[in-house]
């Protein structure tokens, strides 16, 4: 076999469907080595940052490994933006990449990133946004450096690999002799025994003392499939469930116990039930920024914090837990469930606040549709296993307040690195990952802007992946940013074109929407088509959404940013 087949044969050996990547010459024969392979669909995208994105969204929620591709030179550096999305979310996704010939190196021939010569330093470059990257140096080694990078890329708290490929070792004659099976064998990350006594242990003594424990959870725990798992946990000792953004559908948010999302644009039955806790046993949470209030300093004091990770790193980011348990999060929250178990007798049911009441009654005076409300339409028809993404910006807020995710069902936003158009094009590698669920995307006119031409892609290739653009002429977060930090705003508007003619002329169907009505007739036709289909929904421009920079509330929040406001005019006097 030649190298790229040698690679080829290897994905298939671990399971890889599709394949994600842009044309070029030193790609040519990995190109060639797709078509011909019976396992593997090859995606050719508009532009390869889709492609890496579109392989983050492969492995989003299937545990499969993503799998994107490029040509050496521009074409390999447009993977970046996807590989960095992979490293913040957690996403196994292995990136192949030409280089150009060494018989060449250090003369700045076409495409070359060795570092010399005034050339960059693709090395350096992927190491920086990668687990590992490599320079495969011979063919013989094709075999060994691809199943190293498979296995690194699941290891622990999965992430990105990356092999850069030599044009030299792709040239006729170039043979890979001892091509053999890849072989994936990554071990769990078990929670060690002691530690799970230790955490039952203070938490039997606080449900016994009737002090307050919630459980926080995060896309640790939605990655791991530890849904059921906590669902036991908090029915069986009646612990209230809140979750980050991305830890939403851990459990069905309409469940009794379910209060809501804890974040900065999240729910106040959240926000009171986190505010009022003694211990808050968090899972598979990272404690970013938006699930922390900008990392307020304050936020766990006179509280228990313990922690639940995979990576442990995450201990020691933000805020050192009380206890710490490494591990993946369903086995160490089976083994809390199962140690509780021995410990605490009957519990009697919780006494909990429900979801908050403006979340269902909205005040809509301004024409246009209200964004809340279209977050709501999409919650409400949104069939059993879909998959809702939102990607970044304002309507972000929106979907996640007013849509209750159900068990089955997943959501996921931009991660901590938050690409705009991240989820706009990643939306096609997870309809291939699961192609039995529907795939939603919630994005705004500026995501969609910056890469909507992928749709082409998604027709040429039959995914029938739905696009519900939040449209109102302009960059909203920025913008509401701007005047809260200098009070005025500028160069955040901007025209549209009308994306459902566009979607129609790509050959997708296409709807333009101004009415809630409108648009649920357009959705209901967009989940019973089969097709790619854009809806866009003309959204007022004076509905702002339910944000507070502290959990104390809204009321709380704008008092704290005045007095922060006043004293640093002070402190400039």
């Amino acid at each position: 076999m030649r190298v790229y087949e040698a690679i080829v044969a290897g994905l298939e050996d671990v399971g890889v469907e599709a394949a994600f990547g842009g044309a070029g010459e030193n790609a040519a024969g990995l190109m060639l080595a797709l078509k011909h392979s019976r396992r593997i669909r090859p995606i050719i995208t508009r532009h390869e940052q889709a492609a890496s994105f579109m392989a983050c969204g492969y492995a989003m929620f299937s545990g499969k490994l993503g799998f994107c591709f490029a040509t050496a030179g521009p074409g390999a550096f447009n993977l970046f933006s996807g590989l960095a999305m992979a490293m913040s979310d957690s996403y196994p996704v292995l990136a192949v990449s030409g280089y150009a010939s060494r018989k060449w190196q250090g003369r700045g021939s076409l495409n070359e990133t060795s570092g010399l010569a005034g050339t960059p330093d693709s090395r350096a470059m992927f190491a920086a946004t990668t687990k590992k990257s490599y320079l495969l140096e011979d063919a013989a080694d094709t075999c060994e450096v691809l199943e190293e990078a498979i296995n690194i890329a699941f290891e622990g708290r999965p992430g990105p690999v990356h092999i850069h490929v030599p044009l030299d070792l792709t040239e006729r004659g170039v043979k890979v002799g001892n091509v053999r099976p890849i072989r994936l064998g990554v071990a769990p990350v078990l929670p060690d025994p002691a530690r799970v006594e230790e955490i039952a242990s203070v938490l039997a003594d606080a449900i016994r003392r009737h002090r307050r424990v919630v459980v926080l959870a995060g896309f640790g725990a939605v990655r791991s499939g530890a849904g059921p798992q906590i669902k036991h946990l908090v029915e069986r000792f009646q612990i209230p469930l809140l979750t980050t953004l991305d830890g939403k559908g851990i459990m069905s948010e309409t469940h009794p116990l379910a209060l809501g999302v804890f974040a900065d644009s999240g729910h106040t039955s959240a926000w009171k039930a986190f505010r009022e806790a003694d211990v808050v046993l968090c899972v598979g949470n990272s404690l970013n920024q938006h699930a922390t209030f900008d990392y307020r300093e304050d936020l766990f004091d006179g509280k228990v914090l313990i922690h639940v990770n995979i990576w442990e790193t995450e201990f020691h980011k933000a805020y050192e837990p009380d206890h710490a348990l490494l591990s993946d999060a369903r086995p160490a929250v089976a083994a809390l469930a199962e140690a509780l178990e021995r410990k605490v007798g009957p519990v009697p049911a919780a006494d909990v606040a429900g979801k908050d009441y403006e979340r269902r009654h909205i005040i809509h005076l301004t024409r246009g549709i209200h964004p809340g409300m279209l977050a709501q339409a999409i919650g409400r028809m949104l069939p059993e296993g879909a998959v809702l993404l939102a990607d970044a910006g304002a309507h972000l807020a929106w979907l996640g307040y007013y849509v209750d995710v159900e068990e089955g069902q997943n959501f996921r936003k931009a991660g901590s690195f938050g690409p705009m158009a991240g989820h706009v094009n990643g939306a096609l590698g997870v309809k291939l990952a699961q192609p039995g669920r529907t795939v939603v995307v919630g994005c705004g006119d500026g995501c969609y802007s910056l890469s909507g031409f992928e749709l082409m892609t998604a027709v040429e290739h039959d995914i029938p992946v739905i696009w519900v653009i939040f449209d109102d002429q302009e960059f909203k977060l920025i913008k509401l940013y701007q005047i809260s930090a200098y009070l005025e705003s500028g160069l955040v508007e901007f025209e549209n074109p009308d994306f459902a003619a566009y979607a129609r002329a790509c050959g997708a169907d296409g709807y333009r929407v101004e009415t809630i009505a409108e648009f649920e007739d357009a959705f209901r036709a967009a989940l019973g088509s089969g097709r790619p289909t854009v809806i866009d929904a003309r959204i007022t421009r004076w509905a702002i959404p339910h944000y507070s920079p502290s959990p104390d509330g809204v009321i709380a929040g704008l008092v704290e940013t005045l007095e922060e406001r006043l004293r640093g005019e002070d402190r400039r006097e």
